[in-house]
Formats: C-alpha cells, sequence, structure tokens
C-alpha cells in the first residue's frame, strides 16, 4: 500500500490493480471470452446451461458467428476442451476431409465449426439450437 501520496499520485484511483470497467448489459468480458468458454472446475456444466464439454482435434479458430466470414475472436489448440450448450446449420466447409455446415454454439455464444471437433459432426453436442 503506498502511504503518504495522494490519489492522484498513486494513479489517479484507490485500489491496486488495473481498472476494469463493467461490460455493456448483455455482452461479456472480451479479454475472457475464451475463459468463459473453457470447462470450469468450480461449476458444473448443468449450473451453466450447457451440455457438454466437447473436444479439439485440431487447432481451431472461435468465431462470433456460424461462418468462417464472420471475425475470429480466439484461436485455440488441439486438445481444448470448450464448454457447449448446442449445434446449429450455418455455412458449409470442407477442409481436412470433413465437410459439412454442422456449427456447436459455445457458451460465451461464440461458435465453433463442428469439422474441428472429437466425436460426431457436433463433437457430441446432441441439443440443437
Amino acid at each position: 500500500m503506498l502511504t503518504g501520496l495522494t490519489t492522484a499520485a498513486a494513479g489517479g484511483r484507490r485500489g491496486s490493480g488495473p481498472r476494469r470497467r463493467s461490460p455493456r448489459r448483455g455482452r461479456s468480458w472480451s479479454a475472457t471470452a475464451a475463459e468463459f468458454d473453457r470447462p470450469n472446475t468450480q461449476h458444473s456444466a448443468s449450473d451453466a446451461g450447457i451440455n457438454q464439454v466437447v473436444t479439439t482435434w485440431t487447432s481451431a479458430n472461435v468465431r462470433s458467428c456460424a461462418s468462417t466470414n464472420c471475425g475470429i475472436v480466439y484461436s485455440v489448440g488441439a486438445n481444448t476442451g470448450l464448454n457447449a450448450s448446442c449445434w446449429a446449420h450455418g455455412q458449409w466447409v470442407n477442409q481436412n476431409g470433413v465437410a459439412h455446415d454442422k456449427w456447436v454454439r459455445l457458451y460465451s455464444g461464440n461458435w465453433i465449426w463442428g469439422g474441428l471437433l472429437k466425436g460426431n459432426e457436433t463433437g457430441g453436442v446432441s441439443t440443437r439450437c
């Protein structure tokens, strides 16, 4: 703790650590989007309304919608577990010898193409969005 300094001299605010602003209603912290999708040992999948954890078999891009035309929110490596809620038909993708239009919606609201997941075309997610 700093002693003998005013708030302005100590960086203009009280407390330690970086300033964090609340996200707008309905939005998540962009810096932690990947954290929302990663399995959390403190919460069970049913607590978060998540159907299951899916796992990538190769590196993958997580996108803002179910299309490769949408922006990449973040990327993950092979064997990464992600919290999934449901699947939907999206853009048709043909990659790595796999071709279909099934995309999996992650807990954060972002999407990953099912062809990058272990298991079937939806990584084992049975609930349709």
